[in-house]
């Protein structure tokens, strides 16, 4: 053993001890979309005199807060997302009528003097079409009592209706909210009052309430000048008059007052929580709300470890049969990578969310990639030299595979930083799990893998019987391709016009059938509910209208669960849309539910295609930067090319476009370029050392090298995604469908389109072939750089 592999195998025996003391003892943590809950999403919104800005919208959150806090809800999060937004998450909560409620309420508490009787604005009208001014048509008070020339109110007073809905004309606020210490709800059996607030308040707000009181009481009893209206969100919620025995100037001195009013012991508790959780510096407004069920949660999550550990098993068994003996070592690699990524998402406290979770299982499937590339090039040093010892092929094959890894795990971490910085919610998670994912493969393969492989290869028994390793022989699928050798881009105008035809299918479905965006991408509300009997969708639909939800879409979902997608639908009315279906149905449960406001659809649509647009501008800019240019606009072509098949098979499916959609785009995206790059790095190699030799017979050639390896990393990935979509429910399906056909269609543009459009655009272009290897930027010409040793080569030479 080379002090080398000792290290390499050190350092995964450290990390994989870690990693297991890290699985034993520390849980994941999980997102709403897994565990159940509700998720809500508010936009701080302008006022004529407050910016919600990044500083208002951070007390507004803390105000929420203190609320939240009250509400008894365990382990709630509060975080805010970008300047002005805050995302609340509430686990457990199933009916978030009351708590949207709390939350969004602005709770704006003021107290004012009462200068007398308000008066209707002038153009305000009667129902009889006369105006209001608070006078009878001969132009008396409506009241019957003539105003003092003293008293009659400022008509830029506020002006605000009682409690019994007389009108009052304000003073201008003289304590707010802030001031008050505590509010508690408390029923007044002694006084006959009912349910009441009282109020503490700060000891400098209690000197205003005292001089505020005392300014009142000099006031004749019965006077409306009196009385102290206290005001909740422009809406007089007590206006009592000041208790005869204060004194003029004297006022209130115990600096605590009651709100009394006729309350219920519900609306009390609530006000209490209103005012002692604060006035919110400025409004907020509802723009994203997600509930999910815990069942629904729970069965994602037993889905995907059942995915995980059938698609794992199918993997490893196929590369042991494919790579034997150290197919089998590459296997264990892949059990130490799934320990390892679970680990660092825990050590590192990602929230696991439903697209995170189906990335943790995706990466499995990916994983495989770079051994995959290092025992097909140690194959093919095998074969070019066949006496050179095991060792020393394995060692080559690392080091030629290194380029091709680099860059192919490259682009997958473009892809994945899109989705974490661009994409919204949930599809942040499937982000970083996915390039958590990428390093600990890079890891398990180059480390984990390597060690095991060397260690391996040093035995004379695994040297010597060459059906054993693996690697030794070329594998089946090269034999009968070398032995065809088919003259694939003899003419490749032929691929083009195949991929163009085919994309004119995915755009014909496109445009006939449409897109069916999701209620994610649209605005509106979604809504699944589960029916203890069954219901059908016309039987649904009919009660629904009954109702009054006569434009709601009503399907199928799941396991005989309906789906309803409406527009614009509250809280409550969503409360009696679910009363109207559990007449027919019994015991009706929501399983899932997502509300989406219009402007936050239109900003995700238009971050969607943003996406896109940088998702192909970066890929392109790292290929022009790493290969030739034509190689790079050929790769993005291709890439092109798939998203346009797999979102007119969606459109011809019928199926929803939304954001784990998005998620599962970008990843195809990241597959696509991946695999032109493996194909492009070997004919980089292979026209810089044969400079002479036309392009079209070096694509060839590279082609029919790297098809084994594109074959049997694409199948490691169909296995996963398969038992996702046969596993996943509805909740998973999508998401593995769009991959299964983004893995195909990639999987053909690799070959059949990119490396074409690179034929094509290279005829047109005047660049000189690449460098050979050796004579890089550096190097003096015509001396080729000094190749390094073979490992088990001492330099000795007869």
């Amino acid at each position: 053993m080379t002090r080398a592999t000792a290290v390499r195998a050190v350092l995964a025996v450290a990390v994989l001890l870690v990693s297991v003391l890290i699985t034993l003892t520390m849980s994941p943590r999980l997102g709403l979309d897994l565990q159940g809950g509700t998720r809500i999403v508010l936009q701080a919104r302008d006022t004529a005199t407050v910016e919600a800005d990044r500083e208002t919208t951070d007390r507004t959150l803390e105000v929420l807060r203190q609320r939240i806090d009250s509400l008894g809800v365990s382990e709630p999060t509060l975080t805010r997302s970008g300047e002005d937004r805050i995302i609340v998450e509430l686990p457990d909560v199933q009916d978030p009528r009351q708590a949207a409620e709390v939350i969004g309420r602005t709770a704006q508490l003021t107290f004012h003097a009462v200068e007398g009787p308000g008066t209707e604005k002038p153009e305000e009208k009667t129902p009889d079409g006369e105006p209001s001014d608070g006078k009878t048509p001969d132009g008396e008070p409506s009241d019957g009592k003539a105003p003092k020339p003293d008293t009659v109110p400022d008509p830029d007073r506020l002006t605000l209706p009682d409690e019994q809905g007389r009108l009052l004309a304000l003073g201008e606020p003289r304590l707010s909210g802030a001031g008050v210490e505590d509010a508690k709800a408390a029923f007044d059996a002694q006084g006959g009052a009912g349910w009441a607030v009282s109020l503490e308040f700060r000891k400098g707000a209690g000197q205003d309430w005292k001089k505020l009181t005392g300014e009142a009481a000099c006031h004749p009893a019965g006077d409306d000048r009196r009385r102290v209206a206290i005001v909740l969100d422009e809406k007089v919620i007590s206006s009592p008059q000041v208790d005869p025995s204060v004194g003029c100037r004297a006022g209130l001195p115990s600096g605590a007052t009651q709100i009394t009013g006729s309350f219920s012991a519900d609306e009390a508790r609530d006000l209490a929580l209103l005012v002692k959780g604060g006035a919110l510096p400025v409004p907020v407004e509802i723009v994203e709300q997600r509930t999910v069920g815990p069942t629904l949660g729970a069965a994602a999550i037993d889905a995907s470890a059942q995915a995980a550990l059938i698609g794992a098993a199918a993997t490893a068994l196929f590369i042991t049969v494919v790579y034997r003996l150290f197919g089998a070592l590459a296997a264990v690699a892949l059990g130490a990578y799934g320990v390892i990524s679970y680990a660092a998402l825990v050590a590192l406290g990602v929230t696991l969310t439903l697209p995170g979770l189906a990335g943790f299982v995706l990466a499995i499937g990916m994983a495989v990639d770079a051994n995959v590339l290092v025992f097909e090039r140690a194959r093919e040093e095998c074969a070019d030299r066949p006496k050179r010892s095991l060792r020393s092929a394995l060692t080559t094959g690392f080091q030629k595979a290194w380029s091709a890894v680099a860059d192919s795990n490259a682009t997958t971490l473009i892809a994945a930083g899109l989705l974490f910085f661009l994409g919204s919610g949930p599809v942040k998670g499937f982000g970083v799990t996915l390039a958590i994912g990428v390093a600990a493969s890079m890891f398990s393969a180059l480390v984990i893998a390597r060690a095991l492989t060397e260690i391996a290869a040093n035995s004379r028994f695994v040297g010597d019987y060459r059906n054993v390793n693996g690697i030794a022989r070329p594998g089946a699928v090269r034999t009968w391709l070398v032995r065809k050798d088919p003259k694939l881009f003899r003419n490749p105008a032929r691929w083009l016009v195949v991929s163009a035809a085919l994309v004119a299918v995915a755009v014909a479905g496109i445009v006939v059938r449409g897109v069916d965006l999701g209620v994610e991408f649209t605005g509106g509300r979604l809504v699944e509910y589960s029916t203890s009997r069954p219901v059908d969708v016309e039987t649904a639909r009919d009660s629904i209208a009954a109702a009054g939800f006569g434009d709601a879409e009503v399907t199928t979902a799941g396991d005989g669960d309906l789906s309803v997608r409406t527009g614009k639908l509250d809280n409550d009315g969503e409360h009696a849309l679910r009363t109207a279906l559990a007449e027919e149905g019994g015991e009706t449960t929501k399983v899932r539910d997502e509300l989406i406001g219009p402007s936050l659809g239109d900003e995700l649509r238009r971050n969607a295609l943003i996406a896109l647009g940088v998702a192909v501008a970066v890929q392109l800019a790292y290929l022009a930067v790493r290969f030739r240019w034509t190689f790079a606009v050929a790769s993005v072509v291709a890439m092109a090319h798939d998203v346009i098949l797999v979102v007119g098979a969606f459109a011809w499916l019928g199926r929803p476009v939304d954001g784990i959609f998005l998620a599962a785009l970008l990843t195809v995206i990241g597959y696509s370029v991946n695999d032109s790059v493996v194909v492009f790095d070997r004919v980089r190699e292979l026209w810089g050392a044969n400079r002479r030799t036309p392009l079209d017979t070096i694509a060839r050639r590279a082609v029919l090298q790297t098809v084994p390896r594109t074959v049997n990393t694409g199948m490691g990935a169909l296995f996963i995604l398969v038992a996702l979509a046969v596993l996943g429910g509805d909740s998973l399906a999508d998401f593995a469908l769009a991959l299964l056909i983004g893995i195909v269609v990639g999987t053909w543009s690799s070959v059949f389109t990119a490396v074409p459009g690179a034929i094509a655009l290279e005829r047109s272009a005047k660049a000189p072939p690449p460098p050979a290897p050796g004579k890089g930027k550096g190097t003096p010409r015509g001396k080729a750089r000094a190749t390094r040793r073979d490992p088990l080569d001492n330099g000795a030479r007869v």
